[in-house]
């Protein structure tokens, strides 16, 4: 460990100073596009900003609080899913109240009827912990109007100042946010393009992403927000439009998010040595970053995306509709939980294609391009009898995905085995009910069937299922089929080619046995629960293993997960 006197065993901060060319010190301010240094000491956002909003700040100044009998609550930025009692689950936002502090990764808190345990980085404190009533009660008759009229006045002006709170806190952290990325490309990015010998570019683009960009896209953010900003009365503050004005800009997150958890796995490779241990440390004491580990740094542009819905949520509780700024307010609350949503629907769907991958190199004799060439999401799967011009007919199992249905055909012994038989290109077809009876194309009776034409060619395939529902729910979900691809073309979803490489690589190395001790998508397999001494005699032991279920969403995803995968569970020859 590096020693508080400022010597480590390995890395001296002398030997991480930042010397050019001229011999000079090298000023540890970066530069804005307009030339001027950032506005901002980090002395001066802890004196603006409130204890318990500063990172690091929370514990003490929320035990201080329960001590002193008041309440705290902090809402969910992430969906928690547990199936352990030790630990309380929630939905993002949820609303918890923080009954003990104590330990800096793990809080107790009350959600609904059950008190449990709860990671710390997955909640914001509320801003406006105690609510006015709207209407006062203790007003008993009406010859007390005077007194009602001064309380609503009063009420008022506890709205204005709850405004003026969510305002401050907006401006608050934003200041603090940009001190944070300034110190991660400064501290930690440039340290470690030094030292080739310890790093590749490969391995600092998958640690780092693209936090340079954000660092440069949230700068322009700030200076524009400070316009907007009304420092003498805050509460006037108009800042929906610049939401609005770089909500397009916000996408950039939808990279970093994504690429976050190969990072988190790529630096706990590196942690394992002392060296980079002890080099992390010096870059954050020669930086002068508060006490937070490079893990906990970049993990802020994550929580900081998932925060903004929030904020401005609570924004807009405390905004009139007579307020110049509400419209604007309400507008920006929608695009920024739509950013959150898209993000969302970017990790969903790169998990897909990693189960996708999975699932193509276990059927046999496959032939052509990969499902991923086209392909990023199963939207329905099941058995249908397929029948030719000649009346043959076939009992075959189908996947449909975005652009293309793929179907197979199951082993006549090993029902779990699957053989490629072919594909169809859904961009040119269409959808026709087939009523029961003959059908006058292929002249032979059916039921239960339906259609699928091409437009262009107008050739005919004609399937028929088992049950009326059957039918309905693949007719169902062929629409479904066309109006995804549209949605994804309309929200720009794409998946890089890099990244479909990269799930099929990892499909035909787990599928050949190469990876071990790891799961079928890559991701470590978190350790199971030790056991602690607990920190108070009423509670459960602490709980030890990190939190894996975060997910980058604060709204209802627009599409529910598939519920289709446990077919390819069913049918893999190499069950896990």
């Amino acid at each position: 460990m590096v020693a508080r006197g400022g010597m480590a065993r390995f890395w001296s901060l002398e030997s991480l100073q930042m010397v050019p060319a001229d011999g000079g010190t090298e000023s540890s301010a970066l530069v804005d596009d307009n030339g001027s240094e950032e506005d901002y000491s980090y002395e001066e956002l802890c004196q603006a900003t409130p204890r318990y909003l500063q990172p690091g700040g929370e514990q003490l100044a929320i035990n201080e609080l329960i001590s002193d009998g008041s309440i705290v609550y902090a809402e969910a930025l992430w969906d928690h899913v547990t199936m352990d009692d030790q630990e309380l689950g929630f939905k993002a936002g949820d609303v918890i109240r923080v009954l003990e502090a104590s330990n800096k990764d793990w809080w107790w808190g009350r959600n609904e009827d059950k008190e449990a345990w709860f990671p710390a980085s997955f909640v914001r404190l509320r801003v406006n912990q105690e609510e006015v009533p709207e209407n006062c009660s203790s007003i008993q008759d009406e010859e007390q109007d005077a007194d009602s009229s001064k309380h609503r006045q009063k009420i008022a002006e506890n709205k204005d100042q709850m405004r003026t709170n969510v305002i401050q806190e907006i401006m608050n952290t934003e200041r603090v946010y940009i001190k944070h990325l300034k110190d991660i490309c400064e501290g930690y990015i440039r340290q470690c393009r030094k030292h080739t010998g310890m790093f590749t570019a490969a391995q600092l683009s998958t640690i780092f992403g693209n936090i340079e960009d954000i660092y440069k896209f949230q700068r322009k953010f700030l200076k524009d927000l400070e316009k907007q900003y009304n420092k003498e009365e805050p509460h006037l503050s108009e800042i929906g439009s610049c939401f609005l004005q770089h909500q397009e800009g916000f996408a950039i997150y939808s990279e970093y998010c994504n690429n976050h958890p190969g990072a988190c796995i790529e630096l706990s490779k590196l942690m394992k040595q002392g060296k980079y241990r002890h080099f992390f440390e010096a870059c954050r004491l020669l930086q002068q970053m508060i006490d937070i580990a490079i893990d906990g740094f970049l993990l802020t542009p994550v929580q900081k995306i998932c925060k903004y819905p929030l904020q401005l949520a609570e924004l807009l509780k405390y905004t009139t509709q007579e307020h110049s700024d509400y419209n604007n307010i309400k507008a920006a609350y929608e695009a920024m939980k739509n950013v959150a949503c898209l993000i969302n629907e970017r990790k969903r769907r790169l998990e897909s294609i990693d189960k996708i991958a999975c699932w193509q190199v276990s059927i046999v004799d496959w032939e052509g391009p990969d499902v991923l060439a086209r392909s990023s999401e199963l939207i329905h799967s099941g058995e249908l009898t397929k029948i030719s011009k000649q009346g043959k007919s076939q009992q075959r199992t189908f996947f449909l995905f975005d652009h293309q249905l793929v179907f197979c055909k199951k082993d006549l012994l090993r029902r779990d085995i699957l053989y490629y038989k072919d594909r169809i290109d859904m961009d040119e077809m269409e959808i026709v009910d087939t009523e029961d009876g003959r059908d006058k194309d292929f002249n032979i009776n059916v039921k239960n069937a339906f259609k699928i034409i091409n437009r262009a060619t107008e050739e005919i395939h004609l399937f028929c299922a088992k049950k009326q529902e059957d039918k309905k729910r693949w007719m169902e979900a062929c629409e479904s089929e066309r109006r995804r691809v549209q949605e994804d073309k309309e929200m720009g979803m794409e998946i890089s080619e890099n990244q479909k490489k990269q799930a099929m690589q990892n499909a035909r190395k787990s599928r050949h046995g190469k990876i071990k001790g790891v799961s079928y998508n890559g991701c470590p397999v978190p350790p199971p629960h030790q056991s602690l001494h607990p920190i108070h005699q009423r509670h459960i032991t602490v709980p030890t293993s990190i939190p894996q279920q975060q997910v980058f969403a604060l709204a209802e995803p627009k599409r529910k997960p598939s519920l289709f995968w446990h077919t390819f569970n069913k049918l893999t020859p190499f069950k896990k």
